[in-house]
């Protein structure tokens, strides 16, 4: 069996609310609802405060999703209790990102702002910090339920000025580490 696909779901009656319909389940929670539906092979069960999913057979097909399903419920479940955010950070000389109600606009070296609006059950926030030397540091959150939106919502906002090796200028995830080139050295002439 697959040690994933085989650990049941925990879930607290009382917060979460889930309603499985044949291979679309919707789970319910404080932060929203997310419905998805899974692959019709796949069993998916709710008893004694948690959910279990089992599959019919050990083809290589159905233990592959054995473990997907378990693990799409799990994220849903984790969404509509506590949510996920990604954070971004935007690096480099005069570059900066500044909210405009809903939208982000972001200030990174083009001839023009670049406005991203978010998608629906996306929320963004920009937070400033200002370090000892008086350098001031933006901080772009992707906050969401849908762990796949937020992910790719990220994506997209990084997409936009990826960072360079040489100076690390750019938009990236906040823990990712910039591989770094040496620049140019100055050429050294040869005297004859």
């Amino acid at each position: 069996m697959s040690r994933i696909g085989r650990r049941p779901i925990a879930i607290d009656p009382k917060v979460i609310d889930v309603t499985i319909n044949g291979p679309m389940v919707t789970v319910k929670g404080p932060k929203g609802s997310l419905t998805r539906t899974f692959h019709p092979d796949m069993a998916i069960k709710q008893n004694d405060g948690k959910l279990v999913v089992e599959r019919p057979s050990d083809s290589g097909l159905h233990r592959a999703l054995h473990g997907l399903t378990r693990s799409l419920l799990a994220n849903m479940v984790e969404g509509v209790t506590t949510g996920y955010r990604k954070q971004l950070k935007v690096n480099g000389v005069g570059y900066r990102a500044q909210m405009d109600g809903s939208k982000i606009i972001f200030l990174v070296g083009f001839s023009h702002p670049v406005p991203v609006a978010p998608p629906p059950g996306i929320q963004f926030r920009v937070d400033e910090a200002r370090d000892s030397s008086g350098v001031i540091s933006y901080t772009v959150s992707v906050d969401g339920m849908d762990k796949e939106l937020v992910g790719e919502t990220a994506a997209q906002l990084r997409r936009i000025r990826p960072p360079e090796p040489y100076k690390g200028k750019g938009i990236a995830y906040a823990d990712e580490r910039i591989r770094r080139k040496a620049g140019k050295t100055g050429k050294v002439s040869a005297k004859k």
